[in-house]
């Protein structure tokens, strides 16, 4: 039975875009699921509480394996056909997480899981770019990212109806649902051109299969090369802070500032909502002065205000430094899946982003331990911080380092004129908005390039 595409650019794009935002809301919907099933899974099976940090390392591990993977498949094999398959496997894991009896087996399950969410972010990430205009692609990444604050929040909403009533295992039969998505995605989406154009360049050289891994090829690309370590290097850091603020925070607030649960939960939930409308607001100034400029900003920020937050807070203030706190931690990564992906050519995209963005979880299974080591210690305060370092040095190899817009993920024929671009480039902070020699025009763009553009 042959399958039915869209053929209307304008509709390609919308497709993509609801597709992607809800594989992303999926995505957080899963995450938030386990810290919220977590109390009743140690009442069921009376786990203590190294046993049931077990349980989210399992998940972290999946997640980091899985978008290293996930982003070299996407490579071999399409972006969207990927794309549906791993919302088959975090979906079918999920519901299987509603029968499991012992700890090991939602341990072994939740591992599994994980790989399908963290190989749904890189290749969402990636196909959203190379269907988006390069002018308008900060603002269509960063409107992606709040699929996960809504994720976030729809969890703890539903959780608070089922839970109660029907127990935890309810929680998890729901995710057979996203399964609908996925036959959608694939029916209905038709691979990037850019991927699209390098499969035909292949088979009309007679390279159906790829007989260099796109591991030998990266490292044998001095640029690319250069590219992932550096980016390596900068999402291990930016994982430390975030996912450490991430944990920490509600602790710091009801600890050391003593406020009541309730009170708590509004304070942060604050901070969460800034964080939303951050990542709006920086995806638009990204498209208007750079990525480079916006990321490292929003790094710099944060990494001045965790440790003024320590020093100088009060009852009087907390409530704007906390919202304050919301506006610039989560902005780097309005920017974040925007700026990586420009940063690698199209046949390389996948295993690069992949790989370097889930080297880095590293930094977010190091944050929370080294944040309790300080708390045990001191106090959560000075850990958060602590933290401050993580966002600096984030920050700061971005702007030496890394160009704005190296390569346009939306056009795969410009990858070669880009890189002897990138090649002869001496300044790591030399910029220009069009990587194309100024005066040169851009290359007539096929009938699928311009779909895909949308």
């Amino acid at each position: 039975m042959s399958i039915k595409k869209y053929t209307n650019p304008r509709t390609i794009w919308i497709a993509v875009f609801v597709s992607c935002f809800l594989g992303l809301f999926v995505d957080g919907f899963d995450l938030q699921m386990l810290s919220l099933t977590l109390p009743s899974l140690r009442e069921e099976w009376g786990l203590s509480n190294t046993q049931a940090g077990l349980l989210g390392t399992a998940s972290l591990m999946g997640m980091g394996i899985g978008g290293i993977i996930g982003g070299n498949l996407a490579d071999r094999f399409g972006r969207v056909r990927m794309a549906a398959a791993m919302v088959v496997i975090f979906s079918i894991g999920s519901f299987l997480l509603g029968f499991t009896q012992e700890p090991w087996q939602f341990m072994a399950i939740r591992f599994i899981t994980g790989m399908g969410l963290g190989a749904e972010y890189t290749i969402c990430m990636m196909l959203m770019a190379e269907y988006t205009n390069a002018k308008r692609r900060g603002i269509t990444m960063g409107a992606l990212m709040t699929a996960y604050s809504l994720g976030y929040m729809s969890a703890a909403l539903l959780s608070g109806v089922i839970i109660p009533s029907h127990g935890w295992r309810w929680m998890y039969w729901i995710a057979i649902v996203p399964v609908v998505l996925a036959i959608y995605i694939r029916r209905h989406i038709p691979e990037p051109a850019g991927w699209e154009q390098r499969r035909e360049q292949a088979t009309h050289s007679g390279k159906t299969k790829v007989k260099r891994s796109q591991w030998r090829l990266i490292w044998e690309n001095r640029v690319a090369r250069r590219m992932f370590l550096l980016w390596t290097i900068t999402a291990a850091f930016l994982q430390f802070g975030y996912y450490g603020v991430n944990t920490w925070l509600p602790s710091y607030v009801a600890g050391d500032l003593g406020v009541e649960f309730s009170s708590m939960t509004i304070y942060v939930s604050g901070t969460y909502m800034a964080g939303f409308a951050s990542r709006l607001v920086g995806g638009w100034l990204a498209d208007r002065f750079g990525r480079r400029w916006i990321f490292s900003g929003g790094g710099i920020l944060t990494a001045a205000l965790l440790p003024v937050i320590y020093l100088y807070q009060n009852p009087d203030n907390i409530v704007a430094f906390l919202i304050g706190l919301g506006l610039v931690y989560g902005m780097p990564y309005a920017v974040n899946g925007t700026y990586m992906n420009e940063s690698f050519p199209t046949e390389l995209r996948g295993t690069a982003t992949g790989g370097a963005y889930n080297l880095g979880r590293v930094g977010a299974m190091l944050a929370p331990v080294t944040i309790g080591l300080i708390a045990d210690s001191f106090s959560v305060g000075l850990g958060l911080a602590v933290l401050g370092i993580g966002y600096g040095i984030a920050a700061l190899i971005p702007f030496f380092f890394i160009r704005d817009r190296l390569y346009d993920p939306n056009r795969a024929d410009t990858d070669e004129i880009q890189q002897q671009i990138a090649e002869v480039s001496t300044s790591p902070i030399r910029v220009h908005a069009d990587p194309r020699p100024h005066g040169s025009a851009p290359a007539e763009q096929s009938e699928p390039e311009r779909a895909s553009r949308g």
